[in-house]
């Protein structure tokens, strides 16, 4: 898969990591992926999804951490949380808000199958261990979509490996190596600053 990486990704971790902040940056996070993800979908759709794409993103914050934890490079990390959402838009026929075609799902899973499988991890459950005990905001399905399906904001091609876009413009697979100094402020949602990270 496709997914960038520059500082605010690795403000974003370290603010996920770290004590105190940790909560607060979680909610910043949750609340750009959702708005993110729903400017893919169509306009009428959008708040019917929302509550469950925050509550969804909430959940995978703790993916996220847990495959850190795992010993994960960042990007891998990232694209494992990027991976759940996949899963999860194709179940609710969400075809349009995809970043991958279903036909690539079985290699992506078999890249992070230890993973996934110590988790419960799977299409069909896509938050698997990390579904929270009083589960999720349920959501309409689209499954029409699944009958011709034209993933239009999905990049097909890159299922072997985590292709990360530094700042410099070049794909290296597992990322970029971090940074030795790390801005908590340059976190989404923790400094001054209006500008937001991409959701990828």
């Amino acid at each position: 898969m496709k997914i960038r990486q520059n500082i605010r990704h690795w403000a974003a971790k370290k603010a996920l990591t770290t004590p105190v902040v940790g909560d607060y940056a979680n909610d910043k996070l949750v609340d750009m992926h959702t708005r993110i993800f729903l400017e893919k979908a169509d306009e009428e759709r959008r708040e019917e999804r929302r509550a469950h794409l925050d509550d969804f993103f909430d959940a995978t914050m703790d993916t996220y951490v847990a495959a850190l934890e795992s010993g994960m490079p960042e990007a891998e990390a990232r694209e494992v949380t990027h991976v759940q959402a996949n899963f999860d838009f194709f179940n609710h026929g969400w075809t349009e808000m995809m970043e991958i075609p279903a036909d690539e799902f079985e290699a992506h899973f078999r890249r992070y199958e230890s993973f996934f499988k110590r988790y419960g991890i799977t299409v069909d459950d896509p938050l698997g261990a990390f579904r929270p005990e009083g589960g999720i905001a349920e959501a309409p399905a689209t499954p029409e979509k699944l009958d011709d399906p034209e993933y239009e904001n999905a990049i097909a091609g890159f299922a072997d490996d985590v292709y990360v876009d530094t700042p410099e413009g070049q794909y290296v697979g597992r990322g970029t190596d971090e940074p030795a100094d790390v801005d908590l402020s340059q976190a989404p949602g923790m400094g001054d600053s209006d500008e937001e990270a991409k959701a990828d």
